[in-house]
């Protein structure tokens, strides 16, 4: 355990528990009113997952807006997925919570900042079933000296 507690990193995965709720929503029930979203993240982020055009296109940040046309937006625990209209195709996206550098839903002036964070927690050690320790000869203790006759 550490001697501190890490608010920055604490404070980061509030906020993108915020987003995942604010997409869940519309992923639910679409986008209410005149809200629409501008989402900035980093393309090459581990996970993020585009046509690779696009990709050359935006080859480390990329900003897209969920407004009038996006389809099969879902919602998971560390990344969303949602289909957007380029140039009259529609391509699929996945992109991680952790890519996100910007939320912006212009029509309210709201905006979210994400700073890069690492999870502090160290990651557990796994259990490898391969490197058992030997078995060795173990004692037998009898229990009949220690019986009543």
């Amino acid at each position: 355990m550490s001697d501190t507690l890490d608010y920055g990193y604490m404070m980061h995965k509030a906020m993108q528990g915020l987003l995942k709720n604010i997409l869940q929503q519309v992923a639910e029930g679409g986008l209410p009113g005149e809200h629409h979203f501008f989402i900035t993240f980093d393309t090459t982020h581990p996970g993020v997952d585009m046509s690779q055009w696009i990709k050359e296109a935006h080859p480390e940040e990329m900003t897209i807006v969920m407004q009038h046309w996006f389809d099969d937006l879902a919602v998971m625990d560390d990344r969303f997925t949602v289909t957007l209209n380029f140039n009259d195709t529609a391509e699929p996206m996945v992109i991680p919570f952790d890519a996100i550098t910007t939320f912006v839903d212009p029509s309210v002036e709201f905006g979210l900042r994400f700073d890069s964070y690492e999870d502090p927690t160290p990651p557990e050690p796994q259990e490898d079933d391969t490197d058992e320790a030997p078995k060795g000869d173990a004692d037998v203790v009898s229990l009949d000296a220690f019986r009543k006759n």
